[in-house]
């Protein structure tokens, strides 16, 4: 199976005649997401983290918003060399790693699946079994489907919110400036962000609705992280002028 889902690789469903005799011993590494540059969040995680790190939204027609851990394409710079999270709030797409859940387009269903290329993913009876002797689930199993679970219907409720900022026609394209201290100036882009101006033009009625559903209070978390690209500036040891700030370029 080709890479998938930014971080995944060789990803099978997980049954018990494949898997009954398997373990998964956790490395206490994110190394396998160390060339990741931004990953998806759901709307509970955007208040974890927009103190600490930018959120944007990504995608085309499944617009979603994203950490951005990276200035650049294989870069992160908030996993260390030791595969350590630099912050205090890791994202569930990766802590939820190697499980996932998978479902093909004609069906409701979705099909737990694990990443066999993980490296504590063993048959040596190394950490926690997904099946005891008996072939039921053990409890490790049950609290990983119940994860994902949780995971997948905040992820349905983040669609929903994306889909009414596409609605209203919120969102705009943004480029974030940068220059390093050799003078060398890159640029990072193909992402959105809200437009203070047309938020505020929106009719009364359209705010509150959006207030009672604490929508409002995600978007200003939002929009205050966009200062947090000073942060990866900053990591990345580059210089940061007024010029060089993030700015909001239309396309």
């Amino acid at each position: 199976m080709e890479k998938q889902l930014l971080i995944y690789g060789d990803v099978k469903p997980v049954t018990l005649s494949e898997h009954g005799e398997f373990s998964l011993k956790g490395t206490g590494s994110l190394d396998f997401a160390a060339k990741v540059n931004s990953v998806p969040l759901t709307l509970p995680e955007i208040p974890m983290i927009a103190h600490e790190l930018p959120v944007v939204f990504t995608g085309g027609d499944a617009m979603v918003p994203a950490v951005i851990m990276g200035m650049r394409d294989g870069e992160n710079l908030v996993i260390n060399a030791e595969g350590k999270w630099q912050g205090r709030y890791v994202p569930a797409f990766l802590r939820r790693y190697p499980f996932v859940f998978s479902k093909a387009p004609e069906s409701d269903r979705f099909t737990l699946c694990v990443d066999e290329g993980y490296a504590g993913w063993n048959k040596d009876n190394k950490g926690e079994r997904l099946f005891d002797g008996e072939g039921e689930q053990t409890q490790y199993l049950q609290g990983v489907l119940n994860f994902l679970q949780e995971y997948q219907a905040h992820f349905a409720q983040t669609q929903t919110f994306c889909d009414r900022l596409k609605e209203l026609d919120l969102l705009e394209p943004v480029t974030a400036n940068f220059q390093f201290k050799g003078g060398e100036r890159q640029t990072l882009s193909g992402f959105f962000a809200v437009n203070r101006a047309k938020l505020k033009a929106l009719p009364q009625e359209q705010l509150m609705a959006m207030m009672s559903r604490d929508e409002l209070e995600l978007i200003y978390m939002h929009l205050f992280s966009m200062n947090r690209f000073n942060h990866l500036i900053e990591l990345m040891g580059a210089e940061s002028s007024e010029e060089d700030k993030p700015k909001e370029e239309v396309h």
